[in-house]
C-alpha cells in the first residue's frame, strides 16, 4: 500500500450529499458529522474500496481522528469505527471511547488463540465540549496516542499488531460495531488511516492543533461551497445551538455561540466568548414611576454621585449640609442602599468619582471652612486593602460647588468651581492637571467665573469642551455662562449663552444630534423692578448647529428654580428629568420627567412630588432602572423605580 491518507469518513458520505444517516453541524466555527442509529449498516462500506491492491491491513499505520465528544455515561462505550468480517461478530480493528479512556481493539489469530486484544489509554479526557484531534500510531508491540499534539502516551503490550491481517470480505463501520448499541453520539470531522508511518509530524504543524486536518470530506470544508446564483447551498448544515433559560448564565469561551433567553425581559442573547450580545430584545417603554426606597441621610443633601467600583459593587455618595456627622457613602446591598462609610465634610455640595489608571478617586466640594478656619476640598482614594476611601490630597478652594474630571489626549484633569470668596462672586475657578511623577494634581489653568455652580465636560468628534454655569455676579443672575474649547494646550472661549442663575449644564446625544440643557434657578437684577416671580422661569435646551459651529436654542421649558437636569434612556426612548426646587411659595413642588418626541421636542409625561429637589441621578442594576433624588430641605432622599412594559 502506498502512503497516501485513506479517508474512512469520506467513503461513507453519499455522492449527492448527506442522507438520513448523518447530519452536518457547525460548532465553534468547525463542521462535523452527527451519526444516526436507525441503520448502522448504512454507515459502512467494503474494505476493498480502500485496499485496492492488497487485502491485508497495514502492519504499521496511524489513525487520525478529529472529534467533539458529548458527555458519555460512566459505564458506556462508544465506537468511533470498527472493521468487521461479514461472517463474524468479531472486531478485526476498532477504536472506542469510554469516559476518560480510549480503547484500541484488534484481532490476532496467531498470537491470541482467536481472542481480541485491547490496548487502553487512560486519562484521556475529551468530554469538555471542545474539538480534539487524536493520532494513534501503531507499530508491532508499540502503541502511541497523541492528543492535540501534546506529549504522547505510549503503551507496550505482549501481543503485537498482526503482520498479516486479512480484510477480505470485511467492511468498515462508522461510529458503530454493526449494531445500534455503542453508537458514537458526538461529532466526527476527520477519520483517516495513514499506512506505514507515524502521522504526528504531519499533523502537528498547525497552530490550531485541535482541528488540524490531514484529509476532510469536501462537505466539511470550513468555507461553504457558494451557490452559482440564488440557489440554496449545495451542502447545507446546522449549528449546535443551546438556549439557556432563567437568570443570566456565565459567558466564557466555552459558551461561545450559545444562546440565553431572558424571559423577564423577553430578550434573546448570544455569547461571543466574553459577553452576551443582544440578538432580539423586546424594547422597554416607561410606564410609570413608583417610590422604591426612602433613604434617610445625615442631613439635607446638596448633591449625589452614583458609581460602580469594579468587583466591589454599586455605591451612592451624598453631599450633606452639616458636620457632624458629615457626608455618607451607601452601598447597594440586596436591592437597597445601606450605609457604608461616613466622611467628614463641611457643607458639602457635590461628589465626583473618577479613575486614573487603576487608581480610584472620589472628590468632594466643600462650601465652608473647617473647625480651624481652613477652607479646602478633598480628594479621597479607594483603599483596596481597607475597602474604604481614605484622604489623598487637599486642595484650597473657595466655597466650592462642583468638581469635574476628564481626560484630554491621555492626560487627566480635575476642574473645581469656586463660587465666591467672601462676598466676591467674581473669582477664578481652577483646572488642575494630574502629575504622574508626583502623583498629585497641580494647577494648570484658571478661568474667571461669576458665582459659578457647575462644570460640564464633553467631547464632539476630536474636540473637547468645558461649559461653566455662572449664577450670580454680585448684582444680577442675568449673566452669560460660557463654553470653552480645548486648543493648543488650554481652554479658550468658544461661545457665551445668556442664562438666569444657571445651576447646571447637561450634555446629551440623541442619534447624531448633540444637545446642551441649562437649568436656570432664578431671575434677579438689583437694578430692575422686582418680577412677579423670581423662580418661575424658562430653562433652555440648545442644539449644536454644525454649520454655524455654535449651540442654538432648541426649546424652552418652564421650570421652578431648576437646579439640575438628568438625561436617561429606557429602551429606545430618551428622557430628561428636571430638579424643580422652589416655586416662590413652597419647596413642595413637582419635578417633571420629559420624553423626547422628535419634532415636538421634549414633552412632560410624569410629575413627581419632591421637596426642595436638588439633584437627580439615574442608574441601572440587574433588577431594573432607577432614579435617585436628593432634597436640600429635608434629610431624606428617595429611590424611585422605573416600571416598564
Amino acid at each position: 500500500t502506498d502512503l497516501r491518507p485513506l479517508d474512512i469518513l469520506a467513503e461513507v458520505v453519499p455522492a449527492n450529499g448527506v442522507g438520513r444517516t448523518m447530519r452536518v453541524f457547525q460548532v465553534q466555527g468547525v463542521r462535523g458529522f452527527q451519526l444516526t442509529a436507525s441503520r448502522p449498516r448504512a454507515l459502512s462500506f467494503p474494505a476493498s474500496r480502500l485496499f485496492i491492491h492488497c487485502d491485508r491491513f497495514p502492519e504499521e499505520f496511524s489513525i487520525i481522528v478529529t472529534l467533539r465528544v458529548l458527555n458519555v455515561p460512566a459505564k458506556r462505550n462508544e465506537y468511533l469505527f470498527t472493521l468487521m468480517a461479514e461472517e463474524s461478530h468479531n472486531v478485526l480493528v476498532g477504536l472506542r471511547y469510554a469516559p476518560n479512556k480510549l480503547h484500541f481493539l484488534f484481532w490476532s489469530q496467531e498470537h491470541s488463540n482467536g481472542w481480541q486484544t485491547r490496548v487502553t489509554f487512560r486519562n484521556v479526557s475529551l468530554s469538555d465540549n471542545q474539538w480534539h484531534t487524536l493520532v494513534l500510531a501503531v507499530s508491532g508491540q508499540s502503541f502511541s496516542l497523541t492528543v492535540d499534539c501534546n506529549v504522547p502516551s505510549d503503551v507496550m503490550v505482549e501481543t503485537p499488531f498482526p503482520t498479516s491481517l486479512s480484510v477480505k470480505r470485511a467492511s468498515f463501520y462508522l461510529g458503530n460495531r454493526r449494531r445500534r448499541k455503542g453508537l458514537f453520539t458526538g461529532l466526527l470531522r476527520q477519520l483517516v488511516l495513514l499506512p506505514g508511518a507515524d502521522a504526528t509530524p504531519r499533523i502537528c504543524t498547525s497552530m490550531n492543533f485541535k482541528v488540524t486536518t490531514l484529509s476532510v470530506p469536501v462537505i466539511l470544508h470550513d468555507l461553504p461551497v457558494k451557490p452559482a446564483s440564488n440557489e440554496v447551498l449545495k451542502y447545507p448544515y446546522e449549528t449546535d445551538m443551546k438556549v439557556t433559560l432563567g437568570s443570566r448564565p456565565p459567558c466564557t469561551k466555552h459558551d461561545k455561540a450559545q444562546f440565553w433567553f431572558n424571559a423577564s425581559q423577553r430578550g434573546l442573547y448570544l455569547c461571543n466568548g466574553s459577553a452576551w450580545i443582544s440578538m432580539l430584545e423586546a424594547k422597554k417603554r416607561l410606564d410609570y414611576v413608583e417610590e422604591y426606597q426612602n433613604l434617610v441621610t445625615n442631613s439635607e443633601t446638596m448633591g449625589l454621585e452614583v458609581f460602580t467600583i469594579p468587583k466591589v459593587g454599586l455605591f451612592a455618595a451624598t453631599a450633606n449640609r452639616y458636620t457632624p456627622p458629615g457626608s455618607a457613602i451607601y452601598k447597594w446591598t440586596d436591592g437597597k442602599f445601606v450605609p457604608y462609610q461616613n466622611i467628614p465634610t463641611y457643607q458639602a455640595q457635590s461628589w465626583k468619582y473618577f479613575t486614573i489608571g487603576k487608581k480610584i478617586f472620589l472628590a468632594v466640594a466643600n462650601f465652608e471652612q473647617n473647625d480651624r478656619g481652613q477652607e479646602y476640598s478633598v480628594i479621597y482614594k479607594w483603599s483596596r486593602r481597607k475597602e474604604k476611601f481614605i484622604t489623598y490630597q487637599r486642595i484650597t478652594t473657595h466655597s466650592a460647588r462642583d468638581w469635574e474630571a476628564f481626560v484630554i489626549e491621555g492626560e487627566a484633569f480635575l476642574a473645581v468651581v469656586n463660587h465666591r470668596e467672601g462676598n466676591n462672586h467674581n473669582i477664578d475657578s481652577v483646572i488642575y492637571r494630574w502629575n504622574p511623577r508626583t502623583g498629585l494634581f497641580e494647577t494648570n489653568q484658571t478661568i474667571p467665573t461669576s458665582g459659578a455652580y457647575d462644570w460640564e465636560f464633553f467631547t464632539i468628534g476630536p474636540y473637547s469642551f468645558l461649559a461653566v454655569a455662572n449664577t450670580f455676579n454680585g448684582t444680577s443672575t442675568k449673566i452669560y455662562s460660557h463654553i470653552y474649547i480645548w486648543l493648543s494646550g488650554s481652554f479658550q472661549l468658544f461661545q457665551s449663552i445668556l442664562t438666569f442663575g444657571a445651576a447646571d449644564w447637561e450634555v446629551f446625544h440623541i442619534g447624531d444630534r448633540v444637545f446642551l440643557a441649562v437649568a436656570n434657578s432664578h431671575s434677579y437684577d438689583s437694578g430692575t423692578s422686582v418680577p412677579s416671580n423670581f423662580y418661575a422661569i424658562n430653562s433652555s435646551i440648545y442644539e449644536l448647529n454644525v454649520t454655524a459651529q455654535m449651540f442654538v436654542k432648541f426649546q424652552d421649558l418652564l421650570t421652578y428654580s431648576a437646579l439640575d437636569w438628568e438625561f436617561f434612556s429606557v429602551g429606545d426612548d430618551s428622557f430628561l428629568v428636571v430638579a424643580n426646587s422652589f416655586d416662590g411659595f413652597t419647596f413642595s413642588v413637582d419635578s417633571i420627567i420629559y420624553r423626547w418626541q422628535g419634532y415636538e421636542g421634549f414633552v412632560a409625561v410624569h410629575h413627581l412630588p419632591t421637596v426642595g429637589c436638588r439633584d437627580w441621578e439615574a442608574f441601572n442594576t440587574t433588577e431594573g432602572s432607577y432614579l435617585l433624588y436628593s432634597s436640600a430641605k429635608e434629610p431624606l432622599s428617595k429611590v424611585l423605580k422605573l416600571k416598564t412594559t
